[in-house]
């Protein structure tokens, strides 16, 4: 199951994945999130991703999880804050992000309100707190 919200007001598109989501779930939800990206077009884009519950994707989400990202670094999206519980997603995650290279604009968060405040916050990818 997938939720998307877009606050207009800051530029921030949050998301909530929770489970293990199939593979045409997940080609619904990317084109959810493209569409709700380009409503935000010419801003300052920050996501606010809610992964807490989400499960390890399947090679071919992972692969469309890549593709949104790369979408969203071409369509202004300058912070990512990630929630995350489990290390296995963690480190799947990790990768996805490194091959699009959302890395270079993603922390991980165990809290909402520290993600939220950062997202929100003049601070750069590279000064948030470690929060491991």
């Amino acid at each position: 199951m997938f939720r998307i919200e877009v606050d207009r007001d800051h530029a921030v598109l949050e998301f909530v994945l929770e489970g293990y989501i199939r593979v045409q779930e997940m080609e619904a939800f990317v084109a959810e999130l493209e569409r709700a990206t380009d409503t935000l077009s010419g801003r300052d884009i920050k996501i606010l991703a809610d992964l807490r519950t989400f499960r390890p994707a399947s090679p071919e989400a992972a692969d469309m999880i890549r593709r949104v990202q790369e979408y969203g670094l071409r369509s202004g999206v300058v912070k990512v804050a990630e929630l995350v519980e489990s290390q296995v997603v963690a480190h799947q995650l990790n990768r996805v992000a490194a091959g699009s290279r959302t890395d270079r604009i993603l922390r991980r968060f165990w809290e909402e309100a520290p993600a939220r405040q950062w997202l929100l916050s003049d601070e750069g990818a590279d000064d948030a707190p470690d929060p491991r």
